[in-house]
């Protein structure tokens, strides 16, 4: 499955915590999508074979750090079973996930790449402003790849 999420929108969560998947990322997600904790206290949501796939990756990554064990067991322990937008687009965000994210009822929802990823609006605006300098001066060479797909 190629996908490839893009953009920034501001959605709201429903009482019952459900979440509208833009209209155009609804056929993306036709066959499911998995919610899992991402780093930096966003939801990531992943359409379901892509988590398949970023799984399988992580499977290949020698667990011999424990902080490569520590985030493949955050991630797929924190991971909900495959879940279909209903007919309105939406998705009920688990009570746990809305807690770790500080997701009430307004959201950011941000596009990046295989995912969307869910975010408390104040804590998307303080990551941007604290990370304003590191996209103004990247140089190729200063990332650190940890885990595929990530």
């Amino acid at each position: 499955m190629d996908v490839d999420f893009m953009g920034t929108y501001t959605p709201r969560l429903d009482d019952k915590g459900r979440l509208a998947i833009p209209a155009r990322f609804r056929e993306d997600f036709g066959s499911g999508l998995v919610m899992t904790r991402g780093p930096e206290g966003c939801v990531y949501l992943f359409p379901t074979a892509q988590f398949r796939a970023v799984s399988a990756a992580m499977a290949q990554v020698p667990s011999s750090a424990a902080a490569v064990r520590a985030r493949i067991r955050i991630f797929r322990s924190s991971a909900t079973p495959p879940e279909a937008p209903d007919r309105q687009g939406r998705v009920t965000v688990p009570v746990a996930l809305r807690g770790y994210a500080e997701v009430a009822r307004d959201a950011y929802l941000i596009g990046n790449g295989n995912r969307l990823e869910l975010w408390n609006p104040q804590r998307w605006e303080d990551y941007l402003a604290a990370h304003a300098d590191d996209y103004a001066n990247y140089s190729p060479g200063d990332e650190e790849v940890v885990i595929p797909g990530l």
